[in-house]
């Protein structure tokens, strides 16, 4: 694939491509290039693997990323792509691999859905809003689940402003976005320039996702987000117990009737996995009580990456070029990778 690649000023990439898969591709390349710890660190975060990296403080994170299924369930999403989709999101995730070194694990095809579902999990409206709602009902009372609630418009969620141009000195409408994002370093986004024919946009995009997706604009288009803290997330309590001929019954009668005190046979096959590791040691020195069958070890890491973990061509090409809503309709010069 061939990109051009400069910084301006302030050190922002601006990645330009003849085609949208290249440009993925120069966008992989570029992630790695800025953000290669972080990454590999959201790499760990949604295979279940992060304890490994930074220590035994995140095995219960481990625990959870594998309880939950996030690698299964970025998968199923992956294989139900369109082939245009599928085959951008590839084009981002070969030049992530073009650009990391080989001491570090390759990405899979499905890595940055991976990636999306970890560090979208516990966000918005999801299971921990509805266990705290339980709890608030359970030790105050139905009349403050709503003045407790963690969830919904008013609690809390991103902001988004859209003024008119009458209200403003230059006529032109503003917008603005507040994501309400934890601050952290590096932060959650990625400031870039996403430039092809079909497209030039420049906004923040997530390291490890393909595009700019929350905050942007080209030219004379803008666009940016608020948390809808959408119900996107079913809750279900389960007692199971292992009768001494394997077998797991189930506590209650089957749904949609009201909850019993009666054991009997679960209504669909559970399935018990152990994890094993290798003998290398790991980051975390020992495991909570019970987890053995939850799996929350892992390989170790490797080498932790570093800003020499990325393979050049360095990002110098010149520029600038114009910001316009006008396809690119001259060529440019390019570096190979």
């Amino acid at each position: 694939m061939s990109f051009e690649c400069y910084r301006d000023a302030w050190g922002v990439p601006h990645l330009r491509a003849p085609d949208p898969r290249s440009l993925a591709y120069a966008q992989g390349w570029n992630a790695v290039a800025d953000r290669a710890w972080q990454l590999e660190n959201a790499r760990r975060r949604a295979h279940g693997t992060a304890s490994a990296l930074i220590g035994e403080r995140w095995l219960h994170w481990d625990r959870l990323a594998r309880q939950t299924r996030i690698i299964s369930a970025a998968q199923a999403a992956f294989d139900a792509l369109d082939e245009g989709t599928s085959a951008w999101v590839r084009a981002y995730v070969d030049g992530v691999n073009a650009a990391l070194t080989d001491d570090l694990e390759p990405w899979e095809p499905w890595t940055p859905l991976a990636i999306w579902h970890s560090e979208h999990l516990l966000f918005g409206g999801g299971f921990p809003a509805k266990l705290w709602r339980e709890r608030v009902r359970d030790a105050l009372g139905e009349h403050a689940v709503d003045q407790f609630a963690l969830d919904g418009p008013e609690p809390e969620g991103s902001n988004g402003w859209l003024i008119d141009g009458s209200r403003t000195a230059s006529g032109a409408a503003i917008i603005a976005g507040d994501p309400h994002r934890l601050i952290q370093k590096p932060g959650f986004y990625q400031q870039v320039r996403l430039s092809c024919p079909e497209f030039d946009v420049i906004g923040f995009a997530v390291p490890g996702i393909p595009g700019i997706a929350h905050f942007g604009h080209a030219g004379d288009v803008a666009w940016g987000i608020t948390n809808a803290m959408a119900d996107a997330q079913d809750l279900f309590r389960e007692q199971l117990r292992r009768k001494a001929d394997g077998s797991i019954e189930a506590l209650g009668p089957p749904v949609g009737k009201p909850l019993g005190a009666t054991w009997k046979p679960s209504r669909s096959p559970v399935a018990t996995r152990t994890k094993s590791r290798s003998s290398r040691p790991l980051a975390a020195t020992s495991s909570p009580k019970g987890s053995s069958s939850r799996s929350a070890s892992a390989g170790p890491c490797r080498n932790c990456p570093t800003s020499d973990s990325v393979r050049s061509p360095s990002c110098s090409a010149p520029g600038p070029w114009p910001m316009s809503m006008r396809p690119l309709t001259t060529g440019c010069s390019r570096s190979t990778s």
